[in-house]
């Protein structure tokens, strides 16, 4: 493609779901752009770049299965940087792990499901709903109120008060990690 490629084909689908994307930076500001405030915008037009056809063949052929190893390294690189202390470094691998969210909700946009801006307005709308101590008239005042605020509201969202205390607990973590995340849930009741 041309250095003034510009994304601006949306689907019939796109636009009736509401998740039409038109890229509105060409490749140079894509390349250049330093202009604080329109990174992450900057990064999500990267992505569409990167799989729309003219695109990288590697990032157009990823599926949410191929990326899952990708996300769990990022995730643990992210982890060992924060336990080394080293902040400079944090923000790479933080980018990387951004890279990870922006990817995979590329594709459920392409898939016309959602957006990132779904994303973030989910997290938004459960952050707010679980801290009823600051956006509403709850009280919780100290961290282990808050905690166990939270863990209530989330049952409730969830559908599992009538579920055993520990159903559902870190599924999907490796055996030690869930082992840990079993064990610090259950001592939340006295169970240690």
């Amino acid at each position: 493609m041309a250095p003034g490629y510009q994304l601006s084909v949306i689907s019939d689908q796109e636009t009736e779901l509401g998740t039409e994307i038109r890229t509105s930076m060409t490749d140079e500001d894509m390349m250049n752009c330093s202009e604080k405030g329109r990174q992450v915008e900057r990064l999500r037009e990267i992505m569409t770049r990167l799989r729309a056809p003219g695109g990288c063949p590697w990032d157009a052929e990823q599926t949410h299965e191929s990326l899952v190893s990708n996300l769990i390294e990022e995730a643990y690189e992210t982890v060992d940087t924060i336990r080394r202390g080293d902040r400079e470094h944090l923000k790479e691998e933080l980018g990387d792990l951004l890279l990870q969210v922006v990817f995979h909700s590329e594709l459920e946009r392409e898939a016309g499901n959602w957006d990132p801006d779904e994303v973030a307005r989910g997290i938004s709308e459960k952050l707010v709903r679980r801290h009823p101590h600051v956006f509403a008239q709850s009280e919780a005042g100290d961290s282990e109120a808050v905690l166990k605020q939270w863990d209530e509201i989330k049952r409730t969202e969830k559908g599992d008060e009538e579920e055993p205390f520990l159903h559902g607990v870190g599924k999907g973590l490796p055996a030690l990690l869930r082992a840990a995340k079993l064990q610090k849930k259950a001592s939340k009741v006295g169970f240690d």
